[in-house]
């Protein structure tokens, strides 16, 4: 009975190490299956060439079309003022009303200048008074100097003073002139025909000389204007010609052309005024008409990509390129024209027929094979 427990005790370790070998190589194996698997399939994804949707660059013609919204503005308007001051007593025309060359728009009391004419009339029958009185004593000392009845310091006092009344009676003339025209000033005349588009007094008011009272617009030539902001200035128009229309009335349609864009910026609104010719302006066209202007600019050569393909390389915008030789892919800087809804244009970087990725490049690397 000992002897066969000793011995179970003697097999017992021998089978056990045997069978914890087994166990350990069934695991090496089991681990061994999926860390192949992986290497096999690492290597396979980086021989694998990337799958990537391409387009061809073609280059086109663009055309950008503008419409904006102004008003029709007299070519040169002119502020009317009196040239005396005054009180004013009278008011014949109004806003929007058509006056022709010469006729009266305003008066003002001319009280005052109706006294200075009667002063400056005064004054001439005076001067004349002189002149005669000093005429004769002159015509009287010729005589006498050449009978030796009068020495020659009385003659040469009548010749002197001859001179001086003639001096004071062009002076008298003078001031009578200047004083009329003062009373004529008094009556505000239009310069022009044309029409009244600002008033700026009432009756009784007191005005200044030079005091702009009234704008006018003369008859002739007329301008569409527009703000046009300053981003938008990006293109030559086609031959300076914009399309117009009257806002209240699309039939009613004229030509212009471009013949003044302001130098400076507006600092408030960052527009820049721009002034059109209106060819034959229509007479619905009148003043303080709004209208629409539409301007085409110049055919430009364009390339059109989505704005998928557009990428970056460091700073700068760029594309990948796929390399016609190597089948690889190679980022390439561009130049960026403009951005439109879903697509990218492109003045600089690209030849026509080269083929950019527009799906499928974002994480590509350079040199790596694509399909």
């Amino acid at each position: 009975m000992s002897t066969v427990d000793d011995q179970e005790r003697d097999e017992t370790p021998a089978s056990s190490v045997a069978s914890a070998r087994l166990i350990l190589v069934f695991a090496a194996i089991a681990l061994a299956a999926p860390l192949a698997a992986c290497k096999d399939h690492s290597v396979a994804a980086v021989e694998r060439p990337a799958i990537v949707r391409t387009d061809a660059v073609q280059s086109r013609d663009v055309q950008a079309a503008l419409t904006l919204t102004g008003d029709v503005q007299p070519r040169f308007p002119a502020d009317l003022s009196f040239r005396v001051s005054g009180r004013v007593i009278a008011r014949q025309v109004d806003v929007g009303d058509h006056v022709n060359a010469g006729e009266v728009l305003a008066r003002l009391d001319p009280a005052e200048q109706q006294a200075d004419v009667d002063a400056a009339t005064a004054g001439l029958a005076a001067a004349q008074a002189q002149l005669r009185v000093a005429q004769a004593t002159f015509e009287r000392q010729s005589s006498l100097i050449s009978s030796g009845f009068t020495t020659s310091t009385a003659y040469d006092k009548a010749k002197e003073g001859l001179r001086t009344a003639e001096s004071a009676l062009d002076a008298a003339k003078a001031q009578l002139g200047t004083a009329k025209d003062a009373l004529g000033y008094t009556e505000l005349r239009a310069e022009a025909s044309g029409v009244i588009t600002v008033r700026q007094l009432e009756v009784g008011q007191v005005v200044q000389s030079a005091q702009p009272v009234f704008t006018l617009a003369p008859d002739g030539e007329r301008d569409a204007v527009f703000d046009v902001p300053e981003l938008m200035l990006l293109g030559d128009v086609q031959k300076g010609q914009i399309a117009l229309k009257l806002v209240s009335d699309t039939d009613v349609t004229a030509m212009g052309q471009i013949w003044e864009i302001s130098p400076v910026v507006d600092p408030k609104s960052l527009t820049v005024r721009v002034k059109v010719a209106i060819h034959n302006p229509p007479a619905a066209m009148a003043l303080g008409s709004a209208v629409t202007g539409t301007a085409v600019t110049k055919p430009a050569q364009d390339i059109s990509l989505p704005w998928t393909a557009l990428m970056a390389a460091g700073s700068k915008p760029a594309v990948w390129i796929v390399d016609s030789k190597t089948k690889t892919a190679r980022l390439k800087p561009v130049t960026v024209s403009g951005y439109k809804a879903g697509t990218v244009q492109i003045t600089g970087g690209l030849e026509v027929g080269e083929r950019v990725i527009v799906d499928g490049g974002k994480l590509l690397s350079p040199g790596e094979p694509v399909n």
